[in-house]
């Protein structure tokens, strides 16, 4: 049969199979987000919704009344651009229908680590790091924004200031302490 007519997702994959598999949430999870995640993803949401799709739309009706479709290029591309764009709305539909969000601003008084802490740690080295727990459309290894179903993030839940806390990382077993625990507003 034609690609043209069956389904991006005939072969029973989930939408977000070809997606990053750090993106992925554990089964029967629930999608844990900051307040800043979640703006960030309804504001991407809007922008392909309000912008990006009615361009596109644009320009391939444009391109569909110049005549032959098989081989114009601007017909062509724009089409699979709207795959793109449907399939990204899809998804961020379904992770925002699927959120549930978290403020660790409200967790102020609480001295173990949970889904939103900033939780500055020391290694065997004796290197300090500073790391966010994130849900996991949050993650910013650049800004120690780490997702909380990450190896480290999972260890360090419900430890609290003073712990030792040990975990399978890519390079083999780590244990590092937890020096501190806060919870503050995470900006997007």
């Amino acid at each position: 049969m034609n690609q043209a007519f069956t389904s991006e997702t005939a072969s029973g994959e989930d939408e977000d199979e070809g997606a990053d598999p750090s993106l992925r949430l554990p089964q029967g999870t629930h999608n844990y987000i900051t307040p800043g995640g979640h703006a960030r993803i309804r504001a991407e949401l809007e922008h392909l919704l309000r912008v990006e799709r009615p361009h596109v739309v644009s320009v391939v009706q444009w391109a569909a009344s110049n005549g032959d479709r098989s081989e114009n290029a601007d017909y062509l591309y724009g089409k699979r651009r709207l795959r793109e764009i449907d399939r990204r709305i899809r998804f961020l539909t379904k992770r925002l229908d699927q959120a549930e969000i978290v403020d660790p601003a409200v967790r102020a008084n609480t001295e173990q680590v949970f889904f939103g802490a900033t939780v500055t740690i020391c290694d065997e080295r004796g290197l300090e790091n500073t790391y966010q727990i994130v849900g996991v459309d949050e993650t910013d290894s650049a800004r120690g924004r780490i997702s909380w179903v990450s190896p480290l993030a999972r260890a360090l839940l419900r430890s609290r200031a003073g712990d030792s806390v040990r975990f399978q990382s890519p390079a083999g077993w780590r244990e590092v302490e937890v020096l501190s625990v806060a919870y503050l507003s995470i900006e997007p």
